[in-house]
């Protein structure tokens, strides 16, 4: 529904401007469905993946990381492909619309049309990755709570366990949010990083005086990030065969020590084959804008330098990240510690941390935008973006390994495998944990760069259809210093939203998950001899016991589960959506009915852009990785932990707190967070679209 109205706003506005072409409707339609093929692939991956790795976990652990990494890397190859391809394509056809196929004298004019319609592809793309995003957080979250508090607290059965009426959708969830949702997510920011890149090498293109000579028809350093995303797709292949154990014995740190050296190799592979690239694309010495200053000459070794910036910024916020949400890691401990004196404290301790984990982050980022600005302009702010998501492929398959893990486990349980089998499983679903966290800081760095080289496109691009006018983000203007503000607000207002509809949903099913419990004859039979038998090993039970527990397998009704989160998914995104593309229209245009400043339309666009993007990464690092260190910190409690001789189990008060603190993080980890990024690059592309038109 939402495709097809925003289609039909695109239709409308574009038949009304004459710099604009109505084929960006059509680039709009493919962006979106490129984005749900990209999630949906990575569905039905997983869905074959975790089977087949439990089946592996029977045996041998290295073999389980295999099949699940090699699910994950299916997955990531999927999304990367489909935009290279995208774009690629799109680019090729709409070059021999507008262009014929060559550079001309008025190439700058003829490729901001290209490129302004391309645009319609990346608009596509993050309206779907948005909802995936907030739609697949929703049911993810409403049927873990559900399966934690009732389930886990109060009845007493694990999550995963068949008489757990929530499991089945707590299972599907993890494939709709955490797969299918971080597909469409990291597809929407590769398509979009690569996209902004391209629209700041036609402006180094005009600044060089409009026509350059290469062997690619005067268009090397637009079709440079290109490139840059197409080479790292192979070195992300390559990077894979580096990710391998040899024990069944092996922990989590050897685990994520092997998924460390396959990402480091393909971020080296894709380093040294840019330095080649950029020798080969880029003429020696470049002439760009810089704000302020003017004309500048730039080696094009300096763009090298803010490929290796991106690069590092990507390998960097990894490292940042588990650090603040790994196992063992001191923050975690931490929050572990403080779950002795009950959930209050556990969650007091969750929330400082992701504080906390916002100060490394955002200093990484702002030394990598003063550091790549001053090397190659906003151009290189760009390709630092496009180098740092030109591993896509590698990072998705380190993030969706977690999952297809996760749901390994599960279907471990609910087979009633041998207990060696679960304890695999778990040791790869607790490197998931950490790995599913940097990912999303992942995709939160890259959203930081991306945004802001689409924050300098849109004002470049205005400037171009408008010669003369020239916008300045003045913070001591009233009118931009309004709208910084309410851009600055919107990142919570988007969070309520999405906290509230997982609320929502959640009560809903832990109705249902109790209806079942006390209305389901051999449910309530199962819960009874679990309380008698408290505290007693499954095989002391007695026979009659164990048969009536027994018997309750596969009597829960999972369908009004999975009917509960799948409704209050798809009711529950359209108005956060919908606000993410309304709001910066309606910032662009009205301002020009009620003012004869014909930049202030512009200038209040860009502090409502500059509002939503500072904020937003903010509250997106804080709450992802508050989320995250709150869910590992339950896991070493699951596990057993010592510390200074005080013993943490499963079971415990200590755990009871543990389970509180995750059910807090989990819409914070998976719903509300990883979901701002999308709502930062989404207003941000927007902006872009309309650039022409205010």
């Amino acid at each position: 529904t939402f495709v097809v109205i925003a289609g039909a706003l695109l239709a409308v506005i574009s038949s009304f401007i004459e710099s604009t072409s109505y084929f960006i409707v059509i680039a709009f339609v493919i962006g979106a469905f490129f984005s749900a093929l990209a999630g949906n692939i990575g569905m039905r991956i997983a869905t074959e993946a975790n089977v087949r790795t439990t089946q592996a976990a029977r045996t041998s652990l290295p073999d389980a990381l295999k099949v699940s990494f090699t699910g994950g890397i299916v997955m990531g190859l999927g999304v990367a492909g489909l935009a290279v391809f995208g774009l690629s394509i799109i680019f090729i056809v709409l070059l021999q619309i507008f262009m014929g196929g060559e550079w001309s004298v008025d190439g700058n004019e003829k490729m901001t049309m290209v490129l302004e319609t391309l645009a319609g592809f990346s608009l596509g793309a993050e309206s779907i990755a948005l909802f995936a995003r907030v739609g697949g957080g929703i049911y993810t979250k409403a049927a873990d709570v559900g399966a934690d508090l009732v389930g886990k607290i109060e009845a007493g059965i694990p999550e995963d366990d068949p008489r757990n009426p929530a499991t089945i959708a707590d299972n599907v969830g993890d494939n709709v949010g955490d797969v299918a949702g971080m597909g469409a997510d990291l597809f929407g920011s590769y398509v979009a990083t690569v996209l902004a890149s391209m629209v700041l090498g036609n402006y180094v293109i005009r600044d060089m005086g409009g026509v350059i000579n290469d062997v690619f028809g005067g268009m090397g350093p637009i079709l440079l990030p290109l490139v840059i995303a197409s080479v790292g797709i192979i070195f992300s292949i390559f990077g894979g065969f580096f990710i391998k154990i040899k024990s069944n014995d092996a922990k989590e740190q050897e685990i994520q020590n092997a998924l460390n050296i396959g990402n480091w190799s393909s971020i080296v592979m894709t380093a040294i084959a840019s330095y080649f690239i950029i020798n080969f694309m880029l003429p020696e010495i470049m002439k760009m804008d810089f704000f302020g200053v003017g004309i500048i000459e730039v080696p094009r070794m300096k763009v090298f330098g803010s490929v290796i910036i991106g690069l590092v910024v990507g390998a960097a916020i990894s490292y940042f990240t588990e650090y603040y949400t790994g196992l063992g890691k001191k923050p975690v401990m931490s929050i572990i510690e403080n779950s002795a004196t009950g959930a209050g404290t556990n969650i007091i301790a969750g929330l400082s941390t992701g504080m906390m984990s916002t100060f490394a982050p955002i200093l990484l980022f702002a030394a990598a935008i003063w550091g790549t600005y001053t090397l190659a302009g906003f151009y290189g702010v760009g390709i630092a973006a496009s180098a740092m998501m030109a591993t896509t492929a590698m990072q998705l398959a380190i993030d969706a390994f977690g999952p297809i893990a996760d749901n390994a486990g599960g279907i471990a349980e609910m087979s009633k495998l041998p207990k060696e089998v679960r304890e695999r499983t778990d040791v790869l679903d607790s490197v998931g944990n950490t790995t599913a966290a940097i990912g999303k800081g992942f995709a939160i760095g890259s959203a930081a760069l991306t945004a802001l080289a689409l924050f300098a496109a849109f004002i470049t691009a205005y400037e171009a259809v408008n010669p003369g006018l020239e916008v300045i983000i003045n913070v001591t203007n009233p009118y931009v210093m309004a709208a910084l503000f309410v851009g600055a607000m919107l990142p919570f207002l988007f969070s309520a939203l999405s906290m509230n509809a997982v609320g929502r949903a959640a009560m809903s099913m832990i109705e249902e998950v109790r209806r079942q419990f006390k209305d389901i004859p051999e449910l309530r039979a199962a819960l009874d001899v679990m309380n008698s038998n408290d505290g007693k090993e499954f095989a002391d039970w007695s026979k009659e016991d164990q048969a009536t527990f027994e018997a309750a397998d596969g009597k829960a009704e999972y369908e009004k589960c999975v009917e509960i989160s799948t409704a209050a998914s798809i009711r529950e995104m359209v108005f956060p959506g919908l606000l993410a593309v309304i709001v910066p229209v309606l910032f662009g245009f009205v301002p020009g009915f009620i003012s004869d400043d014909p930049t202030l339309g512009a200038k209040m666009l860009g502090g409502l852009l500059a509002g939503v993007t500072s904020a937003g990464v903010l509250m997106a690092l804080f709450q992802s990785n508050a989320g995250g260190a709150w869910d590992n910190a339950k896991k070493m409690i699951e596990e057993g932990v010592t510390i200074d001789g005080v013993e943490y189990k499963k079971g415990s008060e200590p755990h009871k707190a543990a389970v509180v603190g995750d059910t807090v993080g989990d819409p914070f980890k998976d719903t509300s967070g990883p979901s701002l990024n999308i709502l930062l690059k989404l207003m941000s592309v927007v902006a872009l679209v309309i650039a022409t038109m205010i």
